[in-house]
């Protein structure tokens, strides 16, 4: 192997420059050749690919976002468009790719490896929904800021003595919700992994409110119900006054926490290590805090679960 190529696909997570930085210099610490892709798999099919060298990496460590774009491309679905990546990527005499991204972009990863490309995945996403790994990149950063901006909305709901209902991302995983209400020891919690009762919500504000607590702050992932039916919800139940607050997409950005670029280094690393070692089609990831390399079909066959002990914690401490 002498030339691998690197892209960022799907929704974009703090820690992805740092792991570009990571495939970067571990390709060129091993005397390899490396190419940009820029704008995901849209960007590979349009053949915008640049060889990128150290000062290509220098100063993004720190940054959020990813310095080479992403995309979402419904052409690179089909077959048409997946063989014209592979043409794009033999023209430039790339014999491996590092794919880093969500579980979309590892399907398209492992497509170009049953194509002949030798691909593995890196999971960056701050929903934290990939399987086979303990952590994503991106989601300690996503979690801080949640924290960050709830911790703010209570010092006005105890001046105002409101309910505040706080939407987060988290279309099928609960993780933000979760660690967030817990971290920010939330009333009540939701996600999409565990059913509520909108009368249970009702009960326990009503309990905080009998021993004389002023104001309640509930986290809802926006997959469970959406924070604005939950606020009307209980509004119409209670008449108290619910203010709602989506918190949308400032959870994506930001400077990655040091836990982010630590594990986005060690990812993006390992990642060259396994192209370097002859593998394809598998996704790297941490367990345990140790580095595990996984098919990817056998992750995409996998779903992904929320620790159920930390949501019954939650409540217990919630009381």
């Amino acid at each position: 192997m002498k030339r691998i190529g690197v892209l960022t696909s799907g929704g974009d997570s703090p820690g992805m420059n740092a792991a570009i930085r990571a495939v970067v210099r571990k390709s060129m610490f091993h005397e390899l050749e490396v190419f940009g892709i820029y704008h995901g798999y849209q960007g590979l099919m349009n053949n915008n690919i640049k060889e990128l060298d150290l000062g290509s990496v220098g100063d993004i460590i720190h940054r959020g976002g990813t310095i080479l774009g992403t995309a979402r491309s419904e052409e690179f679905k089909t077959d048409e468009g997946q063989l014209k990546a592979v043409e794009n990527l033999k023209q430039h005499g790339i014999d491996g790719l590092v794919v880093i991204g969500g579980d979309g972009s590892f399907r398209g990863a492992e497509k170009l490896s049953q194509k002949g490309i030798a691909a593995i995945g890196v999971p960056g996403t701050i929903d934290n929904d990939i399987p086979c790994t303990d952590y994503t990149i991106g989601f300690d950063t996503a979690l801080n800021t949640v924290i960050e901006a709830i911790d703010k909305i209570r010092d006005t709901a105890t001046s105002h003595e409101r309910t505040f209902v706080i939407e987060v991302m988290g279309r099928d995983a609960g993780d933000l919700a979760l660690y967030s209400g817990l971290a920010d020891g939330a009333e009540t919690i939701l996600i999409p992994e565990v059913e509520y009762s909108i009368d249970d919500v009702v009960n326990r504000l009503q309990r905080g409110f009998e021993r004389g607590k002023k104001h309640s702050i509930i986290v809802v992932a926006e997959g469970s119900s959406g924070g604005l039916k939950i606020g009307e919800e209980i509004t119409e139940k209670t008449g108290l006054e619910c203010r709602v607050t989506v918190l949308g997409h400032i959870q994506r950005g930001g400077s990655p926490t040091a836990a982010d670029r630590v594990l986005a280094s060690r990812l993006g690393s390992f990642a060259v290590e396994l192209l370097l070692q002859g593998e394809k089609g598998k996704m790297v990831g941490i367990q345990n805090n140790s580095l595990v390399a996984t098919p990817i079909s056998e992750a995409l066959a996998q779903k992904h679960f929320v620790d159920l002990s930390i949501y019954k914690l939650a409540k217990e401490l919630s009381i």
